[in-house]
């Protein structure tokens, strides 16, 4: 059997390991740029002196070993879905072992949903803060272009989301030698300017943070919405495992993007210790000032880069959420013909754009954009715990004792993000958890009001036996093969029963398609199809994928075997019957009347089931019924 992503890959793992530094650690690659400016110099900052850095760089070297190396890395990459990583396929893993056990399924779904809500606020605030914190080296490098900031970042990023729609084959095949540059860059600015004070290293004991967070007290507290900062991206490594597989990703973090970023950071200490004026943009600062412009512009590409892994994973993160139910279909593009993970959704893409832009014109700096950075981020990671943990007792069925050890020493780490991150609520961190709300509600409004809908058509729909009996020889049979698609798995769809009604015929062969999404990552083309013959000429298929797969009806039926779908398929002679539902809300006051109002808005701007399922146009009849919610 052929491998699926994230299964086993043909290329080597060198080749995995440079194309995952180039796609996986952008978002975590480019923290240096603010992270340990913003502790100091943010609207928490603390004093800026020798033992509150230390403390500072020891916060930030253990918080990047126990979330990342440990948590995510060894923990959290075991819980694949069939190779597949990331929130919603996480929350499909854990909702199948969770069917059964009372309230657990519905806890479970609402934080996998609510954590995919958070990752879309990530998307729109990791392009601004990362491209303009690395256009903002242009005040070092050139101060007389500093007014020109926020205008090369909206053209930057203007061109990044413009160019979306071509592919990134092309730019994709310069990540990881750029970003290969970029964080060798980093570990030789770090260890050059470690020069200044090498004691710095002394930060690798943690006593220095624990002296730091005792001695501080609330603005140590306050200063961990700064450090937080250091492990953004850390579900990158997650999210993207299918791509690359789990070994080369973690071969790379460990001997190579890890060494880098805590050199950096260590570099950036002893700048600070040494020249304190440093602070007002430490990294920029570790290169000498004629090779400053050169690093704004290697910064830039990399913050790009960054950018670009996020607004891929805004769109294969889409594609799973519709999939799984959870959004109405929408326009999806392949931009690549080799592979099947490159899409483009045209929506997605200028949504964010626009949004990303607003954040930019609105907070103008990185610094004021830092502050609504890590709220997205720490809701995210103390999700993931959650979810971990679940998988640990029921799937891996660790002892109860052991995975209360772990889970809860990591929602010690990640609370203390968290509620130290929630005090900048109301300079900026109130705009992801308003992204995060008003998509939470859009995802589960759609996913109930899909689940009422279906129960009502499955409640209403007329027995397939009674049709059958109540055909006669009166009605004309006309050549050809009629295909309705029905999105249940019992009685005759309202697209046959109006067909009947209207235009009194029945075609020669009869097949109800029901496309049905699996919650694994793939689907094997053994598992594809299953057929129902009901009756002679008259057929039931059910056509599987899985949620990282778009569905393409004519070529599943083209690719099987006549065994496999009980008729020998003819492109040509196979008209496409859908139904093209017009809901219509009944009165209700209240929140129910709003959500089924939302719930139809949302019916009504989703992509037609001609073109989501990929029918030919010249082959598809549309019928159309109403149905009060």
């Amino acid at each position: 059997m052929t491998a699926q992503p994230g299964e086993g890959h043909s290329r080597n793992v060198p080749a995995l390991m440079l194309a995952a530094i180039g796609v996986v650690f952008g978002d975590i690659g480019t923290s240096p740029l603010y992270a340990l400016k913003e502790t100091f110099s943010g609207p928490h900052a603390v004093a800026l002196d020798r033992g509150n850095i230390l403390g500072v760089l020891s916060l930030m070297f253990w918080a990047i070993t126990i979330i990342v190396s440990f948590k995510y890395v060894i923990i959290i990459m075991r819980a694949d879905n069939r190779g597949e990583g990331g929130s919603l396929s996480l929350l499909a893993l854990v909702s199948h072992a969770a069917e059964g056990r009372g309230r657990l399924p519905l806890i479970v779904s609402s934080l996998g949903i609510f954590a995919a809500a958070l990752f879309y606020g990530d998307s729109i605030i990791t392009p601004a803060i990362s491209v303009l914190s690395a256009v903002e080296g242009l005040g070092v490098a050139a101060p007389h272009l500093e007014q020109w900031v926020v205008p090369l970042t909206i053209a930057i990023l203007f061109v990044l989301f413009a160019i979306q729609s071509h592919g990134t084959d092309l730019v994709g095949k310069l990540f990881g030698p750029v970003m290969l540059v970029w964080f060798t860059t980093l570990a030789v600015l770090g260890v050059k300017n470690m020069a200044y004070a090498p004691s710095v290293l002394a930060a690798l004991s943690p006593h220095h943070a624990i002296a730091f967070l005792f001695r501080e007290n609330w603005h140590a507290f306050l200063a961990l919405g700064s450090v937080v900062l250091c492990v953004t991206g850390a579900e990158a490594l997650y999210t993207d495992m299918g791509h690359f597989g789990r070994l080369p990703i973690r071969l790379a973090w460990y001997l190579f993007v890890l060494p880098a970023l805590i050199l950096n950071y260590f570099g950036q200490g002893a700048l600070l210790i040494a020249h304190p004026e440093a602070i007002a943009n430490p990294f920029f600062k570790l290169a000498p000032a004629a090779m400053a412009l050169p690093l704004v512009i290697l910064a830039t590409l990399a913050t790009v880069i960054a950018s670009q892994a996020v607004i891929s994973g805004a769109f294969s993160v889409t594609r799973q959420a519709i999939q799984l139910g959870l959004l109405p279909r929408m326009e999806i593009i392949h931009t690549s013909k080799d592979e099947m993970g490159q899409i483009y959704l045209p929506f997605v893409n200028w949504l964010l754009m626009v949004l990303v832009m607003i954040l930019v014109v609105g907070f103008k700096t990185s610094s004021n954009l830092a502050a609504a950075y890590g709220v997205a981020v720490t809701g995210t990671m103390v999700i993931d715990a959650l979810l971990v943990g679940t998988v640990m007792l029921l799937i891996w069925k660790w002892k109860a004792r052991t995975v209360k050890i772990m889970v809860g020493g990591f929602l010690v780490v990640d609370l203390a993000f968290f509620l130290a991150n929630s005090i900048k609520i109301p300079d900026g961190g109130w705009f992801p958890l308003i992204v995060g709300g008003l998509l939470f509600t859009l995802l589960t409004t759609w996913k109930h009001g899909r689940a009422r809908l279906l129960a009502k058509l499955k409640a209403d729909a007329f027995p397939v036996e009674d049709f059958l009996a109540s055909l006669s020889d009166r009605v004309p049979r006309v050549p050809g093969t009629a295909v309705f698609l029905t999105g249940t798995s019992e009685g005759v769809p309202i697209a046959l029963l109006h067909n009947m009604k209207h235009n009194k015929i029945i075609h020669e062969r009869v097949v109800l398609v029901t496309i049905q999404v699996e919650e694994k990552p793939f689907v094997t083309e053994e598992n594809r199809l299953e057929h129902q013959l009901l009756a002679p000429n008259f057929h039931r298929l059910f056509v599987r994928y899985g949620f990282m797969e778009t569905p393409n009806l004519p070529k599943a039926l083209a690719q099987a075997r006549r065994d496999q779908i009980g008729f020998f398929y003819e492109p040509m002679s196979v008209s496409y019957f859908v139904s093209r539902e017009t809901l219509i809300p009944l009165p209700k006051k209240g929140l129910p009347g709003l959500r089924d109002q939302l719930f139809a808005g949302l019916a009504r701007m989703a992509t037609s089931a001609m073109d989501y399922f990929h029918l030919p146009s010249n082959r598809v009849v549309e019928l159309g019924s109403q149905i009060e919610i």
